[in-house]
C-alpha cells in the first residue's frame, strides 16, 4: 500500500461535544456516511467518514470541556523521529511525542512558533484520505500566523516546503494552469500520494491528556470574531482573499520539496493575521473541503444550525465561504471554477 509523500497533509478530525450532533451536520452537509472507530484506550469514542465509501475524515467526541471544538490538519512524515527533532531545532513545540496506534501508524503533536497546533502522522497500516480534491472531501489547508518570517522558516525547515509568495510569477488566475480551473491543493496532495489507507478514527487529544488509540489528534483552531464581508479580516490574506486580485494580501503557498513551487504543486498555505483582530487571537489552521455548489452548501450549514462567518464569494480558484457547524467548528468550503 502506498503512502502519502512526505509533508503532504494526510488527515483531518474534528473534535466535538456532541458526536452524534455532528454526525447529523456532515451528514447532511457533505453526505457523508460514518461507521465506528477502532477501540479507543481510554474509552473515547469517535467514527471515521465516508464520502462514496471512502475515507475522507474523522469525528471524536471530546473528553475534555476544556479542548477546542476544532478541525485539525495532519502532515504525513516517513520518520517521524527526525521531524520531531527537526520541529525542536525550527522552534517549535512538541506537544505529544510520538506515540503508536496500533498497526494503524504512529502519531505526534506539535505547534509552530506562532502556536499553530498540527499534527504528524507516519503511516503503518494506514495513510490517510482515500478521497481528495473531489466533493465531500479536503481540498486544502492554510495556517494563520503573526510571525510569517518565523513561521515560513520553520515550516520549510521541518517539512522542505519551497514558497512561492503572492503576487509572483503564476500566482494570479493566469497562474492557474492553461483551464484556469484547477482547485487549491489538487496539484499538491491529490498528485504526491496515492490516496490509500486510513490514518485513524477521529479521536484526539489535548495536550494535557495521553494520546488516544486510533486517529490523530487535532489543532487548536480558534473562534474570531469574523467580518461581515469577505473582503476583510484573515481570509483577506490568504487563498480566500483572491490571489493576485488583491495587491495588499501576504500569502505564501508551500510546495513539497523536490517539486517546483508554485501553484499546480502547491499543498497549502500560510497567511497572516492583522492587527484588525485581537491580540489574544491565537494562529490556527483553517481546513477546506471541496463542494460542488457552495451557495448551496453554505444555505444548508444554516439550515442544519450552523453559521456562516463569511458568505460566498468568488476567487481565482473558485467560490469559497467559511462556515462553523452547529457546535462551533470552523472550516471553509470551495467550489473549483467550471472548466472552459
Amino acid at each position: 500500500m502506498a503512502a502519502f509523500a512526505h509533508s503532504a497533509p494526510c488527515w483531518v478530525d474534528v473534535q466535538l461535544p456532541d458526536l452524534e450532533a455532528g454526525k447529523r451536520f456532515y451528514g447532511e452537509l457533505f453526505g457523508w456516511t460514518f461507521r465506528a472507530g477502532e477501540e479507543v484506550e481510554r474509552g473515547g469514542s469517535g467514527v471515521d467518514a465516508l464520502s462514496g465509501g471512502k475515507l475522507v475524515a474523522a469525528l471524536a467526541a471530546k473528553q475534555d470541556g476544556r479542548m477546542p471544538t476544532a478541525w485539525g490538519i495532519y502532515f504525513a512524515t516517513d520518520d517521524i523521529a527526525a521531524t520531531v527533532t527537526r520541529i525542536r531545532q525550527a522552534g517549535g513545540q512538541v506537544i505529544t511525542e510520538p506515540v503508536r496506534v496500533g498497526s494503524a501508524g504512529v502519531l505526534a503533536q506539535a505547534a509552530d512558533p506562532g502556536g499553530a497546533v498540527f499534527g504528524l502522522w507516519q503511516a503503518g497500516d494506514r495513510s490517510g484520505f482515500q478521497k481528495q480534491n473531489e466533493p465531500g472531501s479536503f481540498c486544502w489547508t492554510e495556517v494563520y500566523t503573526r510571525q510569517k518570517d518565523r513561521v515560513d522558516a520553520f515550516y520549510e525547515r521541518v517539512f522542505g516546503f519551497r514558497g512561492t509568495d503572492l503576487g509572483a510569477a503564476g500566482m494570479g488566475e493566469s497562474g492557474r494552469g492553461e483551464s484556469g480551473t484547477k482547485e487549491p491543493g489538487t496539484g499538491g496532495p491529490g498528485s504526491t500520494e496515492a490516496g490509500t489507507g486510513e490514518p485513524g478514527t477521529g479521536e484526539s487529544e489535548t495536550p494535557e491528556s495521553e494520546p488516544p488509540e486510533s486517529e490523530p489528534p487535532e489543532s487548536e483552531t480558534p473562534e474570531p470574531e469574523t467580518p461581515e464581508t469577505p473582503e476583510s479580516g484573515p481570509v483577506e490574506s490568504g487563498i480566500g482573499g483572491s490571489g493576485a486580485d488583491m495587491p495588499g494580501a501576504d500569502f505564501r503557498m508551500w510546495s513539497p520539496a523536490g517539486t517546483e513551487p508554485g501553484p499546480d504543486t502547491a499543498i497549502g498555505g500560510r497567511s497572516v493575521i492583522t492587527d484588525a483582530f485581537p491580540a489574544e487571537m491565537p494562529s490556527y489552521f483553517l481546513n477546506y473541503f471541496a463542494v460542488a455548489d457552495c451557495d448551496a452548501t453554505a444555505e444548508t450549514g444554516v439550515h442544519l444550525g450552523g453559521r456562516v462567518s463569511v458568505p460566498p464569494f468568488d476567487i481565482p480558484y473558485g467560490r469559497m465561504a467559511v462556515l462553523h457547524d452547529n457546535q462551533g467548528a470552523e472550516f471553509a468550503v470551495l467550489q473549483p471554477p467550471v472548466s472552459r
